[in-house]
């Protein structure tokens, strides 16, 4: 597990003990980015990481730039690793570290000036099986409509077999990469012409 591009290139993050975390792996990772760099949402830009386990998604993201991360994840031990990765890589003053259920919470803000552009969420598996309004999912993800910038998107990953509809409250899904058991969909916020 490592920082795949920008200027922490190559450095190792350190994995999370167990068994408990999925960390996303780094080719998964690197399609992702390139999948978002078209939409420029990278660069100068509020990035949150949702169940963020050690953090490879928002430390890639403030790599390549991104001004400012959030993480949210409710794990102790794996907070414990997180903060040592944001030390090690240097971010400590570009991360927010928030120890919470983000289903609950999102990204922890609802401050217009503070709206993610990016929002990686990564649930357990287990929790993300019911994809359905009134799942802990579908809520988490009508009250990122209120967390995410206009032209931001929310990133959610998912075993493959499992669908999200094809939209919740103001999000609608743009995109969807599969990759051997897991599938990345990609939501953005509707414009009020569609």
């Amino acid at each position: 597990m490592r920082i795949i591009s920008g200027t922490k290139k190559g450095m190792r993050l350190l994995p999370p003990k167990g068994h408990t975390t999925r960390p996303i792996i780094d080719r998964v990772k690197e399609s992702v980015f390139d999948v978002l760099y078209k939409y420029d949402l990278i660069e100068d830009r509020f990035v949150a990481d949702l169940f963020c386990g050690t953090g490879s998604f928002g430390l890639e993201a403030l790599s390549r730039g991104a001004k400012e991360a959030v993480f949210v994840d409710m794990g102790k031990p794996v907070i414990n690793i997180l903060k040592k990765n944001i030390t090690k890589t240097g971010f400590v003053s570009q991360s927010r570290v928030v120890c919470a259920n983000a289903f609950k919470i999102g990204t922890a803000t609802n401050s217009d000036e503070y709206k993610s552009s990016l929002v990686f969420v990564d649930p357990p598996y287990e929790m993300s099986k019911d994809t359905g309004v009134e799942s802990h999912l579908g809520r988490l993800l009508e009250l990122l409509c209120q967390q995410v910038a206009d032209d931001g998107l929310v990133i959610v990953r998912t075993e493959k077999r499992v669908n999200l509809l094809d939209s919740y409250a103001g999000l609608r899904i743009i995109d969807r990469r599969t990759w051997s058991s897991m599938a990345v969909t990609f939501l953005a916020l509707k414009k009020d012409d569609e």
